[in-house]
């Protein structure tokens, strides 16, 4: 029952973005646009395990076309479903391409940030993440505080060739 609950509890706070805000933008009207956004936050929520391994090379290249169009223009990551727990301490070995892209982001100035209300559910701190992984209190309040601040939404939820 307890398992359950935790998982409707977080379905519901996974969907909280899609209820707050706009809906998400696609990247051609990004770089279709004459002026760039404020910024733009990328939310991952994949709900695969080892859903970094095909979204941040996905996020990635993204951000290469949208830095190619807008040199300048500021970009988060946001990953609050089960693919965030790629990114722990004691999976470094294991996910060691998933750690090297996340620090190669930020090497480019793109923080990455994951959900520390969902990483406590599963009996997880800060401390289990690097140095180099932002745990946010929660997930989709730090996408709506990038929303506030005039970012673009693009979302990134399912394998692209599915």
């Amino acid at each position: 029952m307890h398992t359950l609950f935790k998982s409707l509890i977080a379905q519901t706070l996974l969907c909280i973005p899609l209820l707050a805000c706009a809906s998400s933008t696609r990247l051609d009207t990004l770089l279709a646009a004459e002026q760039a956004p404020a910024g733009v936050v990328i939310e991952i929520v994949t709900g695969e395990r080892a859903g970094l391994s095909w979204a941040l090379p996905q996020a990635q290249l993204y951000i290469k076309k949208l830095r190619q169009r807008f040199p300048s223009i500021h970009i988060a990551i946001v990953t609050h479903g089960q693919e965030q727990f790629a990114l722990q301490k004691k999976q470094h070995t294991k996910e060691k391409k998933v750690h090297s892209l996340t620090r190669s982001l930020l090497k480019d100035d793109v923080q990455l940030h994951v959900c520390g209300t969902y990483a406590e559910w599963e009996g997880l701190s800060k401390e289990d993440f690097p140095e180099y992984v932002d745990v946010a209190a929660a997930g989709p309040t730090q996408v709506n505080d990038y929303l506030a601040l005039d970012y673009k939404l693009i979302i990134i939820k399912r394998r692209e060739n599915k």
